[in-house]
Parts: C-alpha cells; structure tokens; sequence
C-alpha cells in the first residue's frame, strides 16, 4: 500500500491529506460504535427496526447539511474555519446523546416519557455528529481534490481509506468493550473524541490553497450553473422529505409531507435565481441520481450490516465480519492508482465492477449459516463497495472542475441524505415487514405476542408490522435450551427477515450496474473518460452535456 509519491500543489499537501484522514476517520469510529450498539438501544428502550432505522438515519442526514452548507461557503470563507465549526460540532454531539437518561429505577408511569426522552437525545445527538462529519468532508473533499489535480481518484481513495479504518477501530472496541468486558455503551460512544483530538491538532495551523474554480474568481452562481435546475431537483426532493419527516413532531402527517415539499422547492426556485435558471448537467444529474443510490447501499446497509450478520450468527462473529469488510476497504482504498493505471480501467468502469460485486455479495450474504460462508460472502460484498464513494466523487470533481467544493459537497450531501432516509430507514423498515409477515406465518399466537405496538412506515409502501425489540432480545439473552417454543419462532422470523431484506438490498447496486454501464458507452462514444480544466471547459464553452443555458 501507498500513499503516492506525488508532491501535491503545496508544500504541506500531504499533511493535510492525512488531517483530512484523521478526521475522517474520527466520523468512521463514531459511526461504527452506533452500529454496534443499536442492539443495546434496542434491549434497554424497547425501540422499533424503524425507530432505530430512524436514529440511524439521523446520522446521515445530518451529514447532509453539514457538507452541502459547508461546500456552498467553503470557497468563500475558507477552510479552516470550516474545520473549528465541526470540532466544536463534535464535541456538542457526545455531551447531547451521552444525556440519554437511563429506564433503571424509572417508575412505571413515567417509562414512556423516559423512552421519548432517551429516543429524541439519541436522534438529535446522532444528527449533530453527523452535521460535523458532513463539514468536514465539506472541507476534506474539495481540498483533497485541489491539492492533487493529476491523481484524484488515487488520493480521493486514500483520504477515504480513513472511513473503513474508523470502522475497524470502532468495531473491534465494540467487539471487546460490549460483547467481550459488557462495558456500558456510553462509554463506548464516547471513543471517538479521541481521533476528534487528534485530528483537531493536525489542521492547527495550517495554510489551506484555493480550488481552482475559487482562484479563478467565479461566483457563487458560476459554480452552481452545472448543478442548475437538474441538480437541484435530487437534493431538494430528499430534502423535502427530511423536513417533512422533522415537522411530524409538530403537525399531522399529511401537513408535514406537504410543506416539507413546500420548502424543498423554495429551495429549487432559490438554485433557480442564484443560476438564473441553468438547466444544468444532464451528467451530473446522472451522477447525482447514481450517489444516492451509492448512499443507500453503502452507508445504509453498513449502518445495519452489524446488527443483521450479528443476528444470523451472533452478535460478537457480526462485529469480527464488520471489522474484517472494514480492513478489506481499507486496503484496497490505497489500490486505486494501480487498478486505474496498470489494470487500465476507467473510474467508471471501476465503478462498473463494484456494483456487480456489491449486488453478488448481499445475494451470497443473505444465505449464510456459517461463520466461514459469512466471511466469503462479505468479502466479495466488501470489494464491491469499497471504490464507490471515493470514485464517483473523483468523477464529479474530474468533468466538473469550474463547480468548485459545490459539486462533490452536493453529491456527498446526496449519498448521505440518500442513506439517512432511504437506506437505513428503508432497511429497517423491510426486516419489520419480512420478520412479521415470517412469524405471522408461521404461527399466529407467536405473533400476536411478538408484534410491535407500532407500525413501521417507508415512503409509499404500506404500513408494516415488525416484532418487539424488547422481547426478542429477552429471548435472544436465553439459552435456545431455555426458550419457549414460540421465543424460538420468533428469533427464526427475525433471520428470515434479514435474509429478505439483504436480497431486497441487492437490487440497488443491480441498478447502478446498468447505469454504470451506460456511462461507459456513453463515454467511448466520446472520445473516453478524462480529466477537464476550467480553461478547457471555457474554451470548448461546456461539458457537452451541459444545457447551453448552464454555460458560463
């Protein structure tokens, strides 16, 4: 492994590669400890698949905030100041989910406000950190890409090697402080201030260069003319729908829906005028729909994957094969240059190749019975996904160079707002439908004794009815010898659900494999994949799939 001999455009370049690294790496840490720990949050609050789904979520859309505001500003109020707001962030976030009140000695009348209160601290915690996490790939991404121009998607691959490394370690302290030492998950979530440190002190000081589009003196409307009214139209749908999940604390449903849509598209017509009303890139529309799709596979099923793997086999084998998908990723995060130069695949024909894996892997994983076949399937599942994130954002930052931070930080908006409220919510809401449709099946009684007091709920499918978080980990915490016939039919419904769910799962990188696909053509159509300049662009006036609307 390497990470390249490149200088970069500035004398400091590799040190702020692995600033970014570190505080990267700090988001990964953080978020796998929560992965890990979602079963805990299950047992002592009697939380839902959709409401764990839901703080999860948080953790992404949260993100999304964070790097979209932050990759609108950063060229205009620079980096470091970027950096101190998320620090700050990080730290706020420990001290608002640490205050989750415990149910020990909470009297029977006052247990469901506890759990409202414990539910609504883990969520909003959850959300600030990752409103951190978002501002610092705000600053990380694009500074990134600027510092190496010859060779973004080799370094864009190792910035993000940091991510899987905050997994291994996030992991494996999970692996021996919970299942192994028992230790309360407080003190387990609290970890990752340790990397926040760090990385704090290595951006201290430091002089960070312009993007190029930022040299050059473009505006903000300039930078935004590719995004235009296409772009647009992906971020603010999922925004509409974030807000219009956030105002259900306030208003019914149906109002909530309709004026999270009311702000979505104040937003576009905002996008409108600051573009006067740029069309934009068919392309980038293309690679915006694409991240979401790469958010709800990759982050969404990784915020799971523990906790269905976990639940197949056991808790202590599912954190040992998240860490082990982890190191795979991390590893091969620092092969991009030799798989793009020596193999001669293009970023997206790299592409191409992981969305078969990726789609290979969650089929093969959805069978397994053993600790050996689990690692097979997840090591194929973990070559499929490692180059996706990083790749496409190398993609974007390649064809759209005179968009600045705006472009990657939008698109890295999308794949998070993606994970937050369709992979993860999704996911949890599919192993309620498939767990209680597989126990209803098999044993009507058993149900009727299992099945949550609440129906979970996923965009415009129907309402689904899942199994008590509470009751199956009481009856997981029995010795199968101890358990009642209908505990054990229970148990065995949750596994045909994540089993369902990891197929249904499947169907997304399915889908980016044919668009991958067509890009490929599209491509060889024109000549092949490269690198643009904004000089270059200026010259031939666009990216031929720019509208010539959206040309500067």
């Amino acid at each position: 492994m390497s990470a390249g001999t490149e200088k970069g455009i500035a004398p400091n370049a590799h040190r702020l590669l692995w600033a970014g690294f570190m505080a990267i790496l700090a988001a990964g840490v953080g978020f796998a400890i929560r992965g890990g720990i979602l079963d805990n949050w299950g047992r002592e609050y009697g939380f839902t698949g959709s409401e764990l789904g839901a703080i999860g979520g948080a953790g992404f859309t949260g993100f999304c905030f964070g790097i979209i505001i932050g990759g609108i500003i950063a060229d205009k109020i620079g980096y470091g100041k970027l950096v101190v707001v998320a620090f700050l962030l990080h730290v706020v976030s420990a001290f608002v989910a640490l205050a989750a009140p415990s149910l020990a000695g909470v009297d029977a009348a006052s247990i469901e406000a506890t759990k409202v209160s414990a539910y609504n601290l883990l969520f909003w915690g959850t959300f600030i950190f990752a409103v951190a996490n978002g501002t610092l790939e705000a600053v990380a991404n694009p500074l990134v890409a600027t510092l190496f121009p010859n060779n973004r998607t080799h370094y864009l691959n190792i910035l993000h090697a940091s991510w899987p490394a905050g997994m291994i370690l996030g992991g494996a302290a999970g692996w021996v402080l919970d299942d192994g030492m028992q230790i309360a998950w407080k003190m387990q979530l609290a970890l990752f201030l340790i990397p926040t440190l760090v990385y704090g002190i290595m951006f201290m000081g430091q002089k960070m260069p312009q993007s190029e589009a930022s040299e050059k003196g473009l505006s903000l409307g300039d930078m935004f003319k590719d995004v235009g009214i296409l772009g647009g139209l992906v971020v603010c749908y999922l925004l509409a729908l974030f807000f219009g999940d956030v105002l259900k604390a306030f208003l019914d449903a149906g109002t909530a829906s309709v004026a999270g849509y009311v702000i979505g598209g104040a937003l576009l017509v905002a996008i409108g005028v600051i573009t006067n009303f740029s069309v934009g890139s068919w392309l980038l529309f293309v690679l915006f729909m694409t991240h979401a799709l790469v958010g709800a596979v990759e982050l969404g099923t990784d915020g799971w994957i523990q906790n269905i793997t976990g639940n197949i086999l056991s808790s202590g084998e599912g954190k040992i094969l998240f860490v082990f998908t982890s190191a795979v990723m991390f590893g091969l995060r620092f092969c991009a240059e030799f798989i793009e130069k020596k193999l001669g695949l293009s970023p997206v024909a790299l592409l191409f190749v992981c969305a078969v894996l990726a789609c290979i892997g969650l089929n093969l994983t959805s069978n397994v019975n053993s600790f050996a076949m689990a690692l097979l399937a997840l090591t194929v599942y973990g070559f499929g996904k490692t180059f996706f994130w990083p790749t496409m954002l190398a993609v974007a930052s390649d064809r759209f160079p005179r968009t600045g931070a705006v472009a990657i930080s939008i698109m890295g908006g999308i794949g998070m707002m993606s994970a937050g409220l369709i992979g993860s919510p999704g996911l949890g809401y599919f192993k309620d439908k498939y767990s209680g449709e597989a126990l209803q099946a098999a044993d009507a009684a058993a149900y009727d004794d299992f099945k949550s007091e609440k129906e979970s709920a996923f965009l415009v499918f129907p309402p689904a009815t899942g199994l008590d978080g509470q009751k199956l980990g009481a009856a997981l915490d029995k010795k199968p010898a101890d358990r009642t016939p209908e505990e054990q039919k229970a148990l065995e419904a949750s596994i045909t659900g994540d089993r369902k769910t990891l197929v249904t799962d499947s169907l997304i990188p399915a889908s980016m494999a044919v668009i991958y696909l067509l890009l490929m053509l599209y491509f060889r159509s024109a000549g092949g994949y490269r690198p643009l300049t904004i000089s270059e662009m200026t010259e031939r006036g666009a990216d031929p799939l720019v509208s010539p609307t959206g040309e500067s």
